[in-house]
């Protein structure tokens, strides 16, 4: 049986990959279209993928009405610090627990995976009790531990998987040349293992940056609220909202993830490549 793939099967493939992109893009898409359409487009019975009057008075609006900046500056340190952090304690961990398997390795393997399935409702209100005993209610400081807690077990069980695709020959090569452990660490694994830390780190930006529900809990003063809790502030009584600055807002605050992710993607894949060619 031939491994080629036939025209029809490869066709059908296309259709579906771009049926997929179409379902993902489309939010977005409409998003952009809502963003730039005025006042009375946006109440039109009838309407219409591209503004026929487009204009920046959606976003002027937003800006006058919410800190905007103010809340992405929030979030920026938020995310940032919270990936940082994740990375940095997540890789030791993930080295350890890949070379040297046991019993409790594969439990705490297991456990990551499990924690992953808790419901924010059980865990909120033992960590504002725990963060108001440290005095961190209300604080970027309290609410990136939340955040550097709660993305530390799949930044650690990626990172694992990214271990354990190095091949220990090439570190048992680089002992019988006389290197020690640290240099091995330094000098071999660690750069096979950038595109896997860049992944995570990502992983954990991405994930804080659109965390809502922590932040709304554990942040009461304006001056200290992120951006998805800003966003909140459009929408009116009764569950009416302001249509047009909340679409100009929330595809402002779609932007870092995206541009980050098209900064980091080439690097990510260079990297693989990278490692693939050393190995």
């Amino acid at each position: 049986m031939s491994l080629r793939t036939s025209r029809p099967a490869r066709a059908g493939q296309y259709a579906a990959l771009l049926c997929y992109l179409v379902f993902l893009a489309f939010p977005f898409l409409w998003l952009i279209s809502t963003a730039f359409k005025p006042a009375p487009e946006l109440g039109s019975l009838h309407p219409t993928w591209i503004p026929e009057h487009p204009t920046l008075d959606n976003f002027r609006q937003a800006f006058d009405e919410q800190p905007l900046l103010r809340a992405a500056a929030n979030s920026l340190i938020a995310a940032l610090c919270a990936g940082v952090i994740a990375v940095v304690i997540a890789t030791p961990m993930a080295y350890v627990m890949a070379r040297h398997r046991s019993r409790l390795s594969t439990a705490a393997t297991g456990w990551v995976v499990v924690s992953q399935a808790f419901p924010f409702v059980l865990l909120i209100i033992p960590l504002f009790l725990v963060l108001k005993y440290l005095h961190l209610i209300n604080s970027l400081w309290g609410l990136i531990m939340v955040y550097v807690v709660w993305s530390l077990p799949f930044a650690l069980w990626m990172l694992v998987g990214y271990v354990r695709a190095v091949p220990p020959e090439l570190e048992e090569a680089a002992a019988v040349d006389g290197a020690g452990r640290l240099r091995i660490l330094v000098s071999v694994t660690a750069p096979l293992l950038a595109p896997g830390i860049v992944a995570t780190a990502l992983f954990a930006f991405i994930t804080a940056w659109n965390e809502f529900f922590f932040a709304l809990v554990l942040l009461k003063t304006p001056e200290k609220q992120t951006l998805p809790v800003v966003l909140t502030h459009f929408l009116g009584a009764e569950g009416a909202s302001d249509l047009g600055p909340l679409a100009a807002a929330a595809f402002l605050a779609t932007l870092p993830s995206l541009v980050l992710f098209a900064v980091i993607q080439r690097r990510i894949t260079g990297g693989m490549l990278a490692g693939a060619v050393k190995s």
